[in-house]
């Protein structure tokens, strides 16, 4: 997270949330430090980041990628 930058692209940050304005917040603060902020819904899915987050460390550490991976919503 200490650089979400991958050449020209940005990891993506999802977030989710109930209150408007904090989720306006958060994807604020999310791109000034240079993720590709993403609303993911109602706070509800928060759940699915979770399992989004058990992905990556499964990754990382169990199949030895290393700490240098993130993950990125493609849009056309």
């Amino acid at each position: 997270m200490a650089d979400p930058k991958y050449g020209a692209e940005a990891a993506t940050m999802f977030y989710a949330g109930d209150d408007a304005e904090a989720k306006a917040i958060a994807a604020k603060l999310a791109g000034e430090i240079g993720f590709d902020p993403v609303d993911a819904g109602p706070l509800i899915n928060a759940r699915l980041l979770e399992l989004l987050a058990m992905l990556w460390i499964y990754l990382a550490f169990v199949q030895k990628q290393g700490r240098e991976i993130a993950f990125k919503l493609l849009r056309r």
